[in-house]
């Protein structure tokens, strides 16, 4: 198969970053994969949310993993449920194109000393870094940029998730060294077709491609 593979991962978490991946999922008629998924939630999890956000079939959602019940930090998960993270055991799909998304931000640990960013290095897809505009984004963005550089992990871009804050999302730009590809607003109510024609009005799927 062929076709584009990114990683995306946040500046924190529960900044809309699965939502963002529902929609470049939908843009790319990618694959979508979840390496761990921390938390059994009753609406199925992160896999779920961004198979019915991209009206994904079966086939396209691949299977987590791992899926751990407890909801926390993907290493404390594990150490609760009594599950060794073999970061050796996530080698990535061969399905293409590919989505795949990280658990919370770039640093979140999965085992031991290993992070995530450390197996993002490992697998050497771009990463594109899910940043929301809100206070305290400048800081968290640079910091998550410069953690996935220095591991060298190459970096596709940025998509900024919220209102326009133009000055914050042009200083992390020009001080980063990084590529702005849009921004994601907020949605309510968040449907399937509000997300679609919010992605394709923000993004360039060229950039992607």
């Amino acid at each position: 198969m062929t076709g584009p593979a990114f990683i995306v991962t946040g500046t924190d978490t529960e900044i809309g970053k699965t939502v963002f991946a529902a929609a470049l999922t939908r843009a790319l008629d990618a694959h979508y994969w979840k390496p761990v998924q921390a938390g059994l939630e009753e609406d199925g999890g992160d896999r779920d949310r961004v198979a019915r956000l991209a009206e994904l079939p079966p086939h396209r959602v691949l299977s987590d993993g791992y899926r751990l019940s407890t909801p926390c930090a993907p290493h404390v998960a594990a150490r609760i449920d009594g599950v060794t993270i073999d970061p050796d055991r996530l080698a990535l799909p061969e399905e293409r194109p590919l989505v795949v998304e990280g658990a919370g931000g770039a640093l979140v640990p999965l085992a031991g000393e290993m992070l995530f960013a450390d197996v993002f290095a490992r697998w050497g897809l771009p990463a594109i870094i899910a940043a929301r505009t809100e206070l305290g984004t400048i800081n968290h963005s640079l910091l998550t940029v410069e953690a996935l550089r220095r591991r060298g992990v190459p970096i596709a871009g940025i998509a900024f998730i919220g209102e326009a804050v133009p000055d914050s999302e042009e200083a992390i730009c020009r001080i980063g060294q990084v590529r702005r590809l849009g921004r994601l607003p907020r949605l309510d109510p968040l449907t399937p077709a509000a997300l679609a024609r919010a992605f394709d009005e923000n993004f360039r799927i060229g950039e992607f491609t």
